[in-house]
């Protein structure tokens, strides 16, 4: 096993940046996560670690070794794809066996490594089969097993449950987190899925646009967000967002006034006049029984029921431009129906703002 450690790592194609000035180090046995969205640069993080691509600047560390210039087949770690990459030709134990052959270690380790790998993976009765007589999760596990074959300082996994089912995809999800357990090999982990991020990770990386937003425990990270972006792209639901200005007592969204108490304007140095975007979690909304000075009335425009909850989707009354949009959980027993006007209480002391022109979060 070994840690991971990236220094300023910067990879340009042509005159663009694709990751900038990346600094982390992932310790020996911990399981980390690079999240973000499509093209934020994660999936270039991991193909640099693993030697397919070449960082045009700065330091990469596997252990103590300055890998930089070290071939991929010479770094120690094994890579499981988004499309699996099973050869195939070969069966599923050939599929396993493959990287210690090309290793050439002996037949006895192959073996005892192969099955090894099947009973940990419960793939031992496909083990004569062939890829295209498995199912997407059965493919997924073969091409776990074949990393683990290889007993790698570092495991790198770029989306590997993308192409499975909803129910396939918790299923493997927990499965790994199990082996991660079992093996305490050094993992990082790419999706874009924040729901796998905060599940399986020991810490995550949040990118966008190639540079690092804030890296942090799970927990963290939604209650302590650095900024505007980790806010709203942490949280399932998202975090609801709304412009407002303060006046020196109230912020004024859409003409309508939020109170803001001592306690936050004692964490936060407001400026009268100012513009500020404040987010507040779906969860720390509440319906309230008859309206009130400091509760939002907005109108119900979609009710999405999940089972043991209910989404509902609201719109604030506006006199010109697109109105804001906001989510709140609510008990399935009484839910609300399209065109309902409602009061909203907001839990002020969940209450984030943020510096509309920065994104930073002053809280």
């Amino acid at each position: 096993m070994a840690r991971v450690y990236l220094e300023n790592i910067t990879r340009r194609f042509s005159a663009a940046a694709a990751v900038e000035d990346i600094t982390f180090e992932v310790p020996d046995g911990q399981f980390w996560v690079l999240v973000g969205p499509s093209g934020c640069g994660k999936s270039t993080i991991l193909r640099t670690i693993a030697g397919l691509d070449t960082a045009t600047s700065g330091k990469l560390y596997i252990g103590d070794r300055l890998v930089n210039q070290v071939p991929a087949r010479e770094r120690d770690v094994a890579m499981v794809f988004q499309n699996y990459a099973l050869y195939p030709h070969m069966t599923v134990a050939e599929n396993l066996a493959f990287g210690l052959r090309m290793r050439r270690s002996d037949r006895a380790t192959i073996q005892t490594r192969v099955d090894a790998v099947a009973r940990s993976l419960d793939i031992t009765h496909l083990l004569d089969r062939k890829p295209r007589q498995l199912s997407g999760g059965q493919q997924q596990r073969v091409a776990l097993g074949r990393a683990i074959a290889r007993q790698p300082q570092v495991f790198l996994l770029d989306e590997p449950l993308s192409n499975l089912d909803a129910q396939l995809r918790d299923d493997t999800r927990a499965e790994l987190k199990q082996l991660h357990q079992r093996l305490g090999i050094t993992t990082i982990y790419v999706t874009h899925d924040q729901v796998e991020a905060m599940t399986l990770a020991d810490q995550i990386v949040v990118l966008n646009r190639g540079k690092i937003q804030q890296i942090s425990n799970p927990q963290t990270l939604y209650a302590k967000p650095a900024n505007q972006m980790v806010a709203t792209f942490v949280g399932n639901p998202p975090m609801n967002l709304l412009h407002a200005t303060y006046d020196g007592t109230h912020f004024q969204v859409e003409a309508q006034p939020l109170p803001c108490g001592d306690r936050l304007r004692q964490r936060v140095n407001l400026t009268a006049g100012q513009r500020y975007n404040l987010g507040i979690r779906p969860e720390h909304l509440q319906i309230a029984s008859e309206p009130n000075r400091g509760h939002l009335m907005a109108n119900v425009s979609v009710v999405e029921p999940l089972g043991r909850e209910i989404l509902v989707r609201v719109v604030l009354p506006v006199e010109r431009g697109s109105a804001p949009t906001l989510n709140l959980q609510v008990n399935p027993t009484l839910p609300p129906r399209p065109g309902d006007r409602l009061s909203l209480q907001l839990d002020l002391d969940q209450l984030f703002i943020f510096d509309p022109a920065t994104g930073n979060s002053l809280i």
